[in-house]
């Protein structure tokens, strides 16, 4: 069993996929923080030398190796990792998909201070976090089995919601 979480930055998944992961006693991962562990540097660095498209070869790289596993797991992925169509196609045929589904209202109130986000680091973050869910929403509904909302609504209870809806797929 392979659960992969997807949804944008502040949705919940690195939390959400750690606690759900610990209820179902298998492996957590996170492909951001893996392609920190290869690398040795933090996402904001590889943007700043790389660009978006240096990080996004790593994370397609990353994705496959991490669902292509023998291993059971709860994956949590990056929030534009499915405008990909590699990360796309390798979550679906390896996953059971799970969207985290937040309003943008949301994500910025979750994400306002975070500096260890490089697409926010702009002069209007709101509109950048509109932006990405215009282009992104439609991505995450298509590749979705499940879709989860996290607006309002507590961890156990989110939990709770995945761990009933998995056990009809």
């Amino acid at each position: 069993m392979k659960i992969c979480l997807i949804g944008p930055m502040g949705s919940g998944k690195s939390t959400i996929g750690n606690r759900l992961a610990q209820r179902l006693g298998i492996r957590f991962e996170d492909s951001d923080k893996e392609i920190e562990r290869r690398t040795g540097v933090d996402i904001p660095y590889i943007f700043e030398a790389e660009g978006e498209g240096g990080f996004r070869k790593r994370e397609i790289c990353a994705i496959k190796d991490l669902v292509e596993s023998p291993e059971k797991m709860v994956l949590a992925t990056g929030g534009g990792a499915v405008i990909k169509k590699e990360n796309r196609q390798n979550l679906t045929k390896n996953c059971t998909v799970i969207y985290l589904l937040t309003s943008v209202e949301q994500q910025m109130e979750r994400t306002r201070k975070d500096k260890n986000r490089p697409l926010l680091q702009t002069a209007d973050p709101m509109q950048k976090l509109l932006d990405l869910f215009e282009q992104r929403s439609p991505l995450y509904e298509e590749i979705a089995d499940i879709i989860v909302s996290t607006d309002n609504v507590g961890i156990e209870a989110i939990l709770d919601e995945i761990e009933s809806r998995l056990n009809i797929i």
